[in-house]
C-alpha cells in the first residue's frame, strides 16, 4: 500500500530474478492518458532497466479501465507471456460509476489470476482527484507503474518456478 512516505519507483535489482528471457504484455486503458502514459512509462523503463528485451514487451491499447479484463484475456489466449500487466486509471466524480468500475476491474483480474496460468498485475490507480493520481503516476510518490513491472517480474519468475509442480501441489 502506497503512503505518503514512500516512493513507489524504489527497488533493488539485485534482489530481483533474472527478468532478460521474460516477455510481458502491457494492457494500458486510454482514459485519463495523462495518468496511464505516465505509469506506462515507469513500467516500461523498470522493466528495461531489469534487463527485459524491448522486443519482449508487447502493449495493447483499450479505451478505457473496465476493458482492461478482456484486452488481459485475449492478450492470454493471443500470446505467450510470462506476464500481463493492466494499467488504468479511474478517479472518483459525482456518480456510482466509480464504484462500479472499480470493483468489477478488481474481480476481473481477480478471476483472471485465479482462472488461468499467466499471472495479471493489476495497476490501476483509483483515487479521489486527478492530482492523486498524477503523484502517483510519476509525482511525488513515485510510479505505480514501476512497482507493477517489478511485481510482475516476480510473478514471473514464481510461475516458471512452480511450472509443472501442478500434480506436486495438489492442484488440477
Amino acid at each position: 500500500m502506497a503512503t505518503a512516505n514512500k516512493n513507489l519507483s524504489e527497488y533493488d535489482k539485485n534482489q530481483l530474478p533474472d527478468a532478460k528471457d521474460f516477455t510481458f504484455g502491457i494492457v494500458v486503458s486510454e482514459w485519463n492518458t495523462k495518468v496511464t502514459e505516465g505509469l506506462y512509462n515507469g513500467c516500461e523503463t523498470a522493466l528495461l532497466d531489469c534487463g527485459v528485451k524491448p522486443e519482449n514487451i508487447t502493449r495493447w491499447n483499450v479505451p478505457g479501465s473496465f476493458e482492461l479484463i478482456y484486452g488481459a484475456s485475449r492478450m492470454r489466449q493471443a500470446l505467450t507471456v510470462d506476464a500481463i500487466i493492466t494499467i488504468g486509471c479511474v478517479i472518483k466524480g459525482e456518480t456510482m460509476h466509480f464504484e462500479f468500475v472499480c470493483e468489477g476491474v478488481t474481480q476481473g483480474v481477480k478471476d483472471l489470476n485465479v482462472k488461468g496460468d499467466v499471472p495479471v498485475v493489476f495497476c490501476v490507480l483509483t483515487d479521489n482527484n486527478e492530482e492523486q493520481s498524477l503523484a502517483r503516476s510519476g509525482g511525488s510518490h513515485g510510479n505505480k507503474g514501476t512497482e507493477a513491472a517489478i511485481t510482475a517480474i516476480r510473478m514471473a519468475d514464481l510461475r516458471k518456478r512452480t511450472s509443472g509442480q501442478n500434480s506436486k501441489m495438489g492442484f488440477k
